[in-house]
Formats: C-alpha cells, sequence, structure tokens
C-alpha cells in the first residue's frame, strides 16, 4: 500500500495505541467529551475522515491530554465493539485508501459532512501557518496530507467541486476564493469546464468577485477557449448588474471594469469598445497598472486592437506623444498612423514594439509594421547614425546593410544590439566581425559586451584569447550566451581553458551544459573533484558514470552523491545492488525525483531491487520496466494507485519494446475495463490516456470525460495513424465538420486539426485563416501532414496582396511570387511552392529570409536546386560568397556539387562547422568539404587541433585510414565523445577504435564510462574483441554504437551478452542484426527487451506469471492461491506451525536431536510431492516466506 493514505490514519492508530500502551482499559465508560464521543461513534460506523475532521476540531478548542486516548479505548470498549488495533488499522487503511483513490466518494463524503466538519475540512486547507497537529508525543502533519491530497489525480476536482457547493454557505467568500484559487492553480486548468461558471456564485461582494476574477485571470492561458468564453460571460455578468448604466446608450466599461477583466477584456465585441466612455477608457490608460495589464494581452486581434486605440485617440490621450505610445503595451503592435510621422516617435514606436514577439500571430503584420517605421526612423540619416536608436527592428537589416555599417556605429549601438533577439546567423557573424574589426586578439571587455552577438565570434578567435580573459568571461553574465555557440567555438574556448596554466581550475570553473563538452580523458587526469563542484554542472552519462565510481570511494554516504545535481547519471547497477534494503528505501527519492535523467536500464536496475527488497510498497511505474509477466502480480484492488503511478511517467522511455508496452497497455485496460467513465478516470490514467487504443478513444471514452480526455490528448505527442483516425471520428461526431466549427472550437481544437483532409480543411482556410496560421506556427519542429501544410498555404494564399514578380527571371512574368510577408507566415508550409514560384522571388524577399528557407525540412531536391540556383542569381558564384552568405544556407548547401564546394572560401573552420550541421552529404560532397578546408586554411591532418575535428564533423566519416592516423592523439582524445556521435562506415569507425585503444588501453580494460565515451567508436571493435568483453559492458555501449556494429559481427555476441544488453540497446537491435541470430539468442534479446534479470539466480524461466508476493515485513495471505492443490496446502501448514514450535532449538533448548531430525525427515517425504504444484505459483524466487521457507530445502542447488 502506498504511503499516502497513511497520513490519514497516522494520529487514529498511533494515539489508540499510545493508550494500549499506556492505561488498562477500564471495565465501565468514562467522561468523555461529546465531540470525542462523536469521533468514537463515527470509528464505530467506518467514518474515518469524519472521525479526523472531529478529532481536529477538538484539538483546536481543548488541550490534549495523556488520559483522553484511553478514554476514547475506553469508550469503544463500553459499545462493545470488537476492534483490534490490528483490525483497526486495516479498517482505517482500506477506508481512507479508496477516498484516495476514488475522489468521487471523497466529494459524497464531504457533501455528507455536517457544518462544522466541513468548516474544518474547508480550515484545513485554507491554512499554512499551524500545519502540525500536536497530541501529546504524537503529531499530525497535516501540511502533508494536504500537499498529498492535492497531488492525488481527482482530488482536487473533488474539492473544487465541494468548494463551489458548499464553500460560500459555511466559510465567508474571500475564505472561499482563497481555497478556489489554491485547488484550481494546482490543477491543469482542465477543471475549468464551460459548465463550471453555471455554478460560480453570482452574489459575491465586491472584494471577493475581484479576487475570484483575478484566479482566472492567472490561469487565462490554461483555460480552454470556450471555457474563457464561460468565465467572460459571467464575469461581465455581474459587472454587467453593478454597473449604474440605465440604458443600452452607455456603457457598462468603466476603467474600473476594464481593469478587472484583464486578458478577459479581449473578449469584448467591437460594438461595446465603440460604446466605452472616452472619458473611462482615458481614466484606464492613466492607471498605472493599466501598461502592465495592457502587455499581457497576448491573444488580441488586429480589429480589436484598432477599435481600443481608435477609442484612447478620442480621449484626452494623443496617440503620437510619448508618454501614451509607453502605455500603450500591446496595443503598439497594431498603430497604423504613420502619416506625416515625426521621426523621433517612430524610433520611440520600434523600442516598445520589441514586446510584439509575445502576440500570438499576425507576427507577418508586425514585421511590416517594423520595416515601415525603420524606413521613417531613418529619413534624413545614415543607416550608422540611427542604428543604436532602431530597438529590434534592426534584424530587419539586409545583409547589405549590415556590411555598409562602420565598426565605430556597431562600437556606439552595442548596448542595444547585444539585447536583440531574433538575429539570423549570417546577420550575427558579420556585425561580431564589424564589432572586434579593431582587436588583434578579443579582450574580456570587448566580449562581455556582445550578449547575444557571442555566436558571432570566431573558434580561432576564442582560442586566441588570454585564458585570464576566457575565465573572466565564464564568470560574467554573457556566459549565459556560451550555450549558443557551436560545439567547435565551445571546445575553442574549452582547451584554451585546460591547455594553459592549471587545468584543474579550468575545468571547475566550467559551468551548465559547457560542462558536458569536458573530455573523459581530462576527467581522468584530475582526481581533485567533490560533489561541491558538480552541483551546477550537467553531465554526459560517461563523465557521470567515471564521476560516481571515482567519488563513491572517497564517501559512503550515497546522500551525498545522489542529491548531487546530475550525478545521478552515474549510477550502475551494481551501486544498487550493494545499498542495503534500508539505504535503498531511504533514499530512493532521489532515484524518483530524476527519473527523467535514468536510462531504461537504471529504473530496470532500480525495479528489481525493489521488487526484492519491498515489493509490496513498491511504486507501480516501476512493475513496466520488470518483464510483462510481473503485471500479473497487480490485483484488481491495486489497480488505480498502478494507472496513477504508470500515468505520471513517460510510458515510451520506461518501455521501449512493442510488444511488452501491449501487455502494459492489456493491463491498464484491464483495470480500466476497457473504458474511461467519467472525468475522473482521466485524470487517473493521466499521460495513459495517450497510449490507450484507438477502439477505447472512439467508444470507451464516456460523452462525460470527453471534454477533460481531448484537453489531455492535445499534449500527446505522437498519436498512431488508427488513435488519429478514432480521435478524428470521435471529433465529427461530437463537433461535426470543421466548416461548421465556431471560432472558440477551432482555437480548443487546433491541434487535432492535422487530423482532417484538405478537402475538411479548405473551407477553414477561408473562414478562419489567423486561427489555422497560429495552429501551424504551434507545430513548428514537427512534421504535419501534407494536407494541412497545403491548407495553410491556401489560407495565406487567399490573404496575400497579389502582385507580379518584378524579377528580372526568364517566366517570371506575372508569376506571383512569395512576398516576405508571404514566406514569414508559412513557416514549414513554404515546401508548397512551386520551384518556378522561388525562382521568381524578389532579390531583397531571398536575402531577408534565406536562413528561414534553408531551414525548411519539407523541401524536395528540385525546390532546394532552384533556391541554390537563386543564392548564385543574388550572390554571384559560390567563389565570391563570405562566410554569412554560406552559414545562412541550411539544407539549401545539400545542393552543392563538389565543383561548387570546391569553390568556396573554407579557411575559416566555423564555415565549415556550419556546413558539417547538415547529415545528408555525400561522400564525395563530404570529401571536397574536408579537402577545400585543409587547402584553403593551409593545416594539414597533423595540424589539426580538437577544435577543427570537431567543426569537422561529420566530414571526417570522408577520412581514409591512412589520414585518420595521421590525427595527433593528443588532439584525438579530448574529442572522442563528439566523433562517437557520427555515424561513419564501419572501415573509419574501426580505425577511430584503434586510435581509442591508443588512448584507453585494451578494449578487455575498457569501464562502462569508456564505451560510452566512445559512442559509435565502439561500433569499430572486431568480433573477437566484442567476444571478450564482459557481458556486465553491454548496457554500457551507446545505442547508436548497437545499431552500427556490423551484422556479421553483431551475431558473434554471446547469448549471455545479449541477454545483458539492456532494455535500451535491446530496443534499437535492427531487423538484419535480428535475422543473423540463433534462436537461443534471439531469446536472449527478448530477455533483454523485457528487462529480465539476467543474474544466474533467476535463470530459470517462471513457468507461471507470479502471485503478489508481501515482503517480510507483511501479513501472510489468508487464502492459498486457488491453483495450489489442497493436500500440498494442508502439509505447508503444519511445518509452519512445527518450525515455530521448534525455533528455540538454536538458543539452546533441550531436546533430542535424532527425534529432529527424525521429524524434519518425515516432514520433507511428505512435502516432496507438492513441489510441482507448488511450482504452478512461478520461480522460487517470487514465492512469499509463507511458501518459500518450507520449500527451499527441497529445491536443487542451482536455484539457490
Amino acid at each position: 500500500m502506498s504511503q499516502e493514505p497513511r497520513m490519514y490514519l497516522l494520529f487514529l492508530f498511533l494515539f489508540l495505541r499510545h493508550g494500549v500502551a499506556s492505561h488498562r482499559v477500564p471495565d465501565s465508560r468514562q467522561d468523555l467529551h461529546p465531540l470525542l464521543q462523536k469521533m468514537a461513534e463515527e470509528i464505530i460506523d467506518g467514518s474515518y475522515l469524519n472521525a479526523l475532521l472531529d478529532l481536529i476540531q477538538f484539538q483546536s478548542s481543548h488541550g490534549w491530554t495523556a488520559d483522553l486516548s484511553h478514554r476514547v479505548l475506553a469508550y469503544l470498549n463500553s459499545r462493545n465493539v470488537a476492534f483490534t488495533i490490528p483490525s483497526l488499522q486495516a479498517a482505517m487503511e482500506n477506508h481512507l485508501e479508496q477516498r484516495l483513490y476514488q475522489p468521487q466518494k471523497l466529494l459524497e463524503d464531504l457533501r455528507e459532512t455536517d457544518a462544522q466538519q466541513f468548516h474544518t475540512a474547508m480550515k484545513c486547507l485554507l491554512e499554512d501557518k499551524k500545519d502540525l497537529l500536536e497530541l501529546e508525543d504524537i503529531v499530525i502533519d497535516l501540511g502533508e496530507i494536504r500537499k498529498q491530497a492535492l497531488q492525488s489525480p481527482g482530488v482536487n476536482r473533488s474539492l473544487f467541486l465541494i468548494t463551489l457547493e458548499r464553500c460560500f454557505q459555511v466559510l465567508n467568500a474571500l475564505e472561499c476564493v482563497e481555497i478556489l484559487g489554491r485547488v484550481l492553480r494546482g490543477s491543469s486548468g482542465s477543471l475549468l469546464q464551460p459548465e463550471i461558471a453555471e455554478k460560480l456564485p453570482w452574489d459575491l461582494r465586491e472584494d471577493a468577485f475581484k479576487n475570484l476574477s483575478a484566479v482566472f485571470k492567472d490561469l487565462y492561458d490554461q483555460t480552454s477557449a470556450h471555457s474563457q468564453r464561460a468565465l467572460y460571460s459571467w464575469m461581465t455578468g455581474i459587472l454587467q448588474t453593478s454597473s449604474k448604466a440605465t440604458d443600452n446608450s452607455v456603457s457598462w466599461v468603466s476603467a474600473e471594469n476594464l481593469w478587472i477583466l484583464g486578458r478577459y477584456m479581449v473578449h469584448l465585441s467591437l460594438e461595446e469598445i465603440v460604446k466605452i466612455s472616452p472619458v473611462e477608457i482615458g481614466l484606464f490608460i492613466s492607471y498605472d497598472n493599466a501598461t502592465k495589464q495592457l502587455d499581457t494581452v497576448y491573444d488580441i486581434t488586429p480589429e480589436l486592437a484598432q477599435a481600443f486605440l481608435e477609442k484612447i485617440s478620442s480621449s484626452s490621450f494623443d496617440l503620437r506623444n510619448t508618454s501614451t505610445i509607453h502605455r500603450l503595451g500591446l496595443l503598439v503592435c497594431f498603430y497604423d498612423d504613420l502619416d506625416l510621422l515625426d521621426t523621433a516617435v517612430a524610433q520611440v514606436l520600434l523600442h516598445q514594439m520589441i514586446k510584439c514577439s509575445h502576440l500570438r500571430g499576425f507576427q507577418a503584420g508586425v514585421q511590416k509594421l517594423k520595416a515601415n517605421l525603420l524606413d521613417i526612423a531613418m529619413e534624413n540619416q545614415t543607416l550608422n547614425e540611427t542604428l543604436g536608436s532602431l530597438s529590434d527592428a534592426v534584424v530587419g537589416l539586409t545583409h547589405s546593410q549590415l556590411e555598409s555599417l562602420s565598426p565605430e556605429a556597431v562600437h556606439g549601438a552595442i548596448s542595444t544590439l547585444n539585447q536583440v533577439s531574433g538575429w539570423a546567423k549570417g546577420q550575427v557573424i558579420i556585425l561580431s566581425a564589424k564589432y572586434l574589426a579593431h582587436e588583434k586578439v578579443p579582450s574580456f571587455y570587448n566580449i562581455s559586451q556582445m550578449g547575444v552577438l557571442l555566436a558571432g565570434v570566431g573558434t580561432q578567435a576564442f582560442y586566441s584569447m588570454d585564458r585570464r580573459d576566457l575565465l573572466q568571461v565564464l564568470r560574467s553574465t554573457v556566459s549565459l550566451h556560451v550555450s549558443d555557440l557551436s560545439p567547435a567555438q565551445k571546445q575553442g574556448v574549452l582547451r584554451k581553458m585546460i591547455e594553459a596554466g592549471d587545468p584543474a581550475s579550468g575545468i571547475v570553473e566550467i559551468r551548465g551544459a559547457f560542462f558536458k563538452e569536458v573530455s573523459l580523458f581530462d576527467l581522468q587526469r584530475e582526481p581533485g573533484f567533490n560533489t561541491a563542484v558538480l552541483k551546477e554542472k550537467e553531465l554526459r552519462r560517461s563523465q557521470a558514470l567515471f564521476l560516481y565510481e571515482l567519488l563513491s570511494k572517497s564517501t559512503r554516504r550515497p546522500e551525498e552523491l545522489l542529491s548531487t545535481g546530475q550525478l545521478v547519471k552515474g549510477v550502475t547497477c551494481s551501486h544498487i545492488d550493494a545499498m542495503s534494503a534500508d539505504s535503498f528505501l531511504a533514499h530512493f527519492h532521489h532515484f524518483e525525483n530524476n527519473l527523467s535523467l535514468l536510462s531504461p536500464y537504471q529504473v530496470n536496475c532500480l525495479a528489481w531491487k525493489y521488487w526484492e527488497v519491498s515489493r509490496s510498497s513498491m511504486p507501480s511505474f516501476l512493475l513496466a520496466a520488470l518483464p510483462a509477466r510481473y503485471l500479473a502480480s497487480v490485483p484488481a484492488s491495486q489497480c488505480v494507485p498502478f494507472l496513477i503511478s504508470l500515468g505520471k511517467s513517460q510510458l515510451d522511455s520506461l518501455v521501449l519494446d512493442s510488444h511488452k508496452k501491449n501487455s502494459v497497455l492489456r493491463k491498464v485496460q484491464q483495470c480500466l475495463n476497457n473504458s474511461i467513465a467519467d472525468e475522473y478516470a482521466v485524470d487517473i490514467v493521466g499521460k495513459l490516456l495517450c497510449h490507450l487504443p484507438a477502439a477505447v478513444l472512439h467508444r470507451g471514452v464516456s460523452a462525460r470525460a470527453w471534454a477533460t480526455a481531448l484537453h489531455g490528448l492535445r499534449a500527446c505527442p505522437d498519436l498512431s495513424p488508427e488513435q488519429k483516425a478514432a480521435v478524428r471520428l470521435r471529433l465529427l461526431e461530437q463537433h461535426g465538420l470543421p466548416q461548421n466549427w465556431t471560432a472558440e472550437t477551432m482555437k480548443d481544437l487546433g491541434p487535432f486539426l492535422v487530423l482532417f483532409s484538405g478537402n475538411e480543411l479548405s473551407s477553414v482556410a477561408t473562414k478562419f485563416p489567423d486561427i489555422l496560421q497560429q495552429t501551424a506556427a504551434r507545430l513548428a519542429g514537427t512534421f504535419p501532414p501534407q494536407e494541412f501544410l497545403w491548407a495553410v498555404f491556401e489560407s495565406v494564399q487567399n490573404m496575400s496582396e497579389k502582385s507580379p514578380s518584378s524579377a528580372s527571371s526568364p517566366g517570371c512574368h506575372g508569376v506571383m511570387a512569395p512576398s516576405s510577408g508571404d514566406i514569414f507566415k508559412l513557416a514549414e508550409a513554404n515546401a508548397c511552392w512551386a520551384p518556378e514560384d522561388l525562382l521568381c522571388m524578389e532579390e531583397h524577399t531571398f536575402t531577408r529570409h534565406v536562413e528561414l528557407l534553408g531551414a525548411v525540412r519539407g523541401f524536395s531536391p528540385p525546390q532546394l536546386m532552384t533556391l541554390k540556383e537563386k543564392a548564385v542569381q543574388v550572390w554571384d558564384l559560390p567563389s565570391y560568397w563570405k562566410e554569412y552568405h554560406i552559414a545562412s544556407l541550411g539544407r539549401i548547401a545539400l545542393t552543392l556539387n563538389e565543383s561548387e564546394l570546391e569553390q568556396l572560401d573554407l579557411s575559416s573552420i566555423d564555415t565549415v562547422a556550419s556546413l558539417s550541421q547538415q547529415t545528408e552529404w555525400t561522400p564525395g560532397q563530404a570529401k571536397s568539404i574536408l579537402q577545400g578546408f585543409l587547402e584553403d586554411s593551409g593545416y594539414t591532418i597533423r595540424d589539426l587541433k580538437s577544435f577543427h575535428l570537431v567543426g569537422l564533423g561529420v566530414t571526417l566519416c570522408a577520412m581514409n585510414v591512412t589520414e585518420i592516423s595521421l590525427i595527433r592523439i593528443s588532439e584525438f582524445r579530448v574529442v572522442v565523445a563528439r566523433i562517437g556521435t557520427l555515424l561513419c562506415s564501419t572501415h573509419v569507425l574501426a580505425e577511430f577504435k584503434r586510435k581509442a585503444e591508443v588512448v584507453f588501453g585494451d578494449p578487455t580494460e575498457w569501464s562502462g564510462s569508456v564505451l560510452q565515451e566512445l559512442g559509435t567508436i565502439a561500433a569499430g571493435l572486431t568480433k573477437e574483441e566484442l567476444q571478450m568483453l564482459d557481458k556486465d559492458l553491454m548496457p554500457y555501449f551507446q545505442p547508436s554504437a548497437i545499431k552500427c556494429l556490423p551484422d556479421e559481427i553483431f551475431k558473434e555476441l554471446s547469448a549471455e551478452q545479449i541477454a545483458s544488453l539492456g532494455p535500451e540497446n535491446a530496443a534499437v537491435v535492427t531487423p538484419a542484426q535480428r535475422r543473423q541470430l540463433s534462436t537461443l539468442q534471439l531469446q536472449s534479446l527478448q530477455r533483454a527487451l523485457d528487462g529480465d534479470n539476467t543474474r544466474s539466480w533467476l535463470d530459470t524461466p517462471p513457468s507461471a506469471s507470479p502471485t503478489r508476493t508481501p515482503s517480510s515485513s507483511s501479513p501472510p495471505a489468508s487464502v492459498p492461491p486457488s491453483h495450489l492443490n489442497a493436500p500440498c496446502f494442508g502439509v505447508i501448514i503444519p511445518v509452519s506451525e512445527k518450525s515455530k514450535q521448534h525455533s528455540g532449538r538454536s538458543s539452546g533448548a533441550e531436546g533430542d536431536p535424532g527425534s529432529w531430525r527424525h521429524a524434519v525427515s518425515t516432514l520433507l517425504g511428505l512435502l516432496r510431492p507438492c513441489v510441482h504444484s507448488c511450482l504452478l505459483l512461478g520461480v522460487p524466487v517470487t514465492w512469499g516466506p509463507w511458501l518459500a521457507c518450507p520449500l527451499l530445502v527441497l529445491l536443487p542447488k542451482t536455484v539457490w
């Protein structure tokens, strides 16, 4: 049983036990306070929650004395209640567990409490100050009870509903509003369904109404569009009722009401905005907090913003006044009064428009407005003169405009340029070069001023810096931008830090994610690590494995290691196995709190350890990491905690094998009875909702649960085609075709638009183009279906200002070429342009958006080829291209042939690094890039530094064996982990492996941390070397290395080695590798996939699913399993009893040893025929103590 229910009953059990221990229960009733009598009666009735509330109420007004405990027991005794302490404890646990895991019943219980009990319950939710209830030597932690309750799925839903139903009749409104806020802020937002607005009170006092409105404003982003509309209606209903307006000609929207509405002001209709009094809107704008409020109206539309701007203009405020502009918040993003606008005002507007990036959509219009203001701000001035006053509009400057800047102008504007977000890589390169133009070697002062432009500093420039200056950089605020550096740049910084001076101090200074670049070789050279210096550092798994092993030798306190940053990544199974049961259970929370950092293999080890030491209290999600047959140990009574535990986990990272996942999901369906009955069931299943089969999603989710389920399904990252089809059918049944949806429905169901066909989306593209485009923007980074992209494309085309291309290319006459706004809106949907459309693009449009186009993953080879032709049109032949041109190309560069690659200036490793970010180069292209760098830079392979190797990236795979042998070991050894990410050919990996032997010794000497560090390089091992590896090292191969092992090499692994791969590595074995395996090897592979234990004492496979076995501290099962035959069971019981009778022998009790041996021999003879029947329970390791003790003596030595 989990710990949560015990929190409720702890107080009763402890004080009753205290009474038994301290006093003899009197024969007659004692005088007992009426409230405690009531509490005792509720214990008798089984109303334990009510009893708790009465006790809390009694203690709040009376002192607890030692005699009260035995008086309560005396009262119970006088009522002839046959309670023993264990039976009372069991009854309490069962009742309160049901309430925790069946929150509907908790809701019913709270509905049936009397006024005083309910008042106490609400006060417990409300109060923070007195969280401890002290009863003599017993302490009840009410704060922990409240925390556990609010974190239990479904419980906060019950508390929310009961608060709405009863609180306003029992407590004052302000307290009830505070409770509602507390419950709602701890929820996912799914509690605020549209129908909830009907249950909200309409007669709140003004202060309570304002506070509750503030809660809804805080939860605005978590609330669905339909719920926002419902809550808006409730708020405006109360505001209109309290308004002094007597007819429709006078608006109820006062300045104060606008402030109360907050973000909900965007739901005002245009008609209501027009009717607002100029006096009231002026008063609102004059509020000090008006700007803060207007800064948060992220979902305002251009139409509403224009209406508000016109209304403000009609008041006493001048929209061209600087003070007024500062008060407009996000309304400034839609400013349109540009006629005869003063240059200074344009600059103020541009400065205020920095915040426009927070708008939900309409960014193309914002960019257009910024461009227009930029032109006005630069009237009669040069770009050099105005650069520092253009705010973030400078990101709209083209390469040629930035090239025209003087270094002095960039220096003068650096305080603005270093804060601007949205720079393209090419722009950063140009500006950084301008800023450092007069510096042969960058100094700390100059570097510290660069902010977001730091990524434009060359790798060689970093390496050339003085080490003391670099140390200061890493200690300054500019270090926040180190994460923006390329791997080559980071390596340049790192090598200077470690090469010069004291390497140890250099390593210590490296913080955060940058520390992951430190090589295992460098860590091995530095023995002086302690946990204090690791707390703020991110670790690769190889680093963590090494450091945990190193530090575990100097500290005996697991707490110190497990609580240190990401060091938990380095815990091995041997470390876990070595922990005592008490230590493991005491420190398990460190693993549980850092589950996302653990590998599937580590989780599997934790599961086995927990199963061995305390399976009865094992967190249910860990069962999913054990072989699927262990799910049978979850009885129906434990289904809810099983679902809750698993629903809080990431099933995809917990279970990697599809067959095993199906077994887990069958158990889930069994627990759910193949249906989601209500919203509480949705709360309980949590993230499991994303894995439920299509049939359950289509027919198993009740109408009552559907809205809540839909809220959860929105967050599912990767539904299967069958699940998507089921959701689509359900949406059609519930909401009809998209063409009939309202704006609110469109917003709420936006993520599901990808499920519909092009024909179904066609009307959406016409009716709600903005919402469709906003949905597409939120899907950035995913691969939306082609039909969805075409719908987005159609919506943009419908809104686009049609103007034929003026490009001079042949065949462009009359072609509607992509505009700047079109490209910006379309994002991934740019893949829908025809090649001829792309070729007819205006030159300034191409240069402004080349990086965006280069990032589109859906472009076909002909489209990419066309864009390359466009680049040649605009920038001339590749031989004229500069670093920023090449860095801007992205995937377009993949179309450069070998001849064109040879024309590029590749003298800078940063230029090569930008090319090596693409992974789709042909061997010939990769070789051309490698040779181009060597020729243009003048380096030989022997000259290459570690940062050169990192920058060359995938082009290293184009090296031949001879070239690889020329790489200096001193440079190779510090970038092994980076090279180990490359998917090179087998012969290349084999040569890198030979170099790794020089660094780390013979493969037979490699540790788990070395195998992790090597990555794919480990796939270069020969079959003889692989066969010699200890099977315990197999989980430390990276999955990428397993996939890279040639099929003929992989098949040489022994069955034991394959069984030891671990779930993650076993899951990546390719079909081709599988086909080479023998039957025994395939069985071993399946064991690894299942997460089976590979230790010798579990090698015998179980013959049946194990039963749920209590730990040694759990009471024995009262009824034997039905498949255990009666004669066997009848013999076992006397043996157990006889064992008890003779337990004194070992302590010197008298008796005839011969008689004892004869008795044992006789009993064993009786037991021997029963062994076969008992094995139906599974392997002996799964037997409980009631069965194992008498039967272990009959088992063969191998099982022992």
